[in-house]
């Protein structure tokens, strides 16, 4: 129904371009993100909303032919009149599995459908997220899900308060300074062993202490914003309100 398009393939006006196209011809266009060493792939449509009256559609770490393959299925039920709702179980989108839909949070949409916001623009779009089982044909949210899939898939009904892929009792390492005397966190490191450091900058060895990534962003929501920092990068800000910019942690080698 459309050509493959991934981003960091193309630059943002040759999608758009591209996307234009896609959607006069076929309806929709289909992105696909690729996973990295830290984060997980996902795949969304742009267009459904615009040609069908229907929330753009978003996947994880599905195959990409199957993700995109699923995608164009679902779209041409849209376009026979399917309405796809939440709460519902459907047996006749995986071979030998179910899936269900839930709605996406406006708070995440930002985060995964960079390419969606910069064709709609100042208009606003809803989005369902197609949930996928485990290998016992359980989803996310119910007893015995298998552990190795739950950070694979993340909910993002649910999600918008802490929108880290780790679980909220995660071991990081923050400074004295921010748990007694409530400095803001102004230094984010993402070691490439996974470990988080979370830095009020004027800290000492000595004031390193160990919280769970929760009670950080209890405290201060914008740090959701560096959530995807990969594995390797750090982030900092002047102010608690300031803009974060990213960098590649750079070490000093001992000679």
């Amino acid at each position: 129904m459309n050509e493959k398009s991934e981003h960091n393939c193309i630059n943002t006006d040759d999608l758009l371009k591209e996307t234009k196209i896609n959607i006069d011809k076929f309806g929709l266009q289909i992105i696909t993100v690729s996973a990295s060493n830290y984060l997980t792939s996902f795949t969304y449509s742009i267009g459904l909303t615009e040609t069908y009256h229907h929330p753009e559609i978003i996947c994880f770490a599905l195959p990409i032919d199957l993700a995109q393959e699923i995608i164009n299925d679902v779209a041409d039920l849209i376009k026979n009149g399917e309405v796809y709702t939440c709460s519902k179980i459907y047996s006749n989108i995986f071979n030998e599995s179910k899936a269900m839909f839930i709605v996406v949070d406006k708070r995440n949409i930002a985060d995964y459908f960079g390419a969606g916001i910069n064709y709609y623009k100042d208009k606003k779009f809803d989005a369902l997220q197609l949930v996928w089982t485990d290998q016992n044909d359980r989803f996310p949210w119910e007893d015995n899900f298998e552990e190795k899939y739950v950070y694979m898939q993340p909910l993002l009904d649910r999600n918008a308060d802490f929108k880290f892929y780790e679980p909220k009792n995660l071991t990081t390492f923050t400074t004295r300074q921010w748990l007694e005397h409530k400095k803001p966190i102004l230094h984010v490191v993402h070691d490439h062993d996974g470990d988080w450091q979370f830095l009020t900058r004027d800290q000492m060895p000595e004031d390193i202490k160990i919280v769970a990534i929760e009670e950080l962003t209890k405290n201060d929501s914008t740090l959701n914003e560096i959530f995807d920092l990969e594995y390797g990068e750090e982030a900092e800000r002047d102010t608690i309100d300031g803009k974060w910019t990213r960098n590649k942690i750079e070490y000093n080698e001992e000679k």
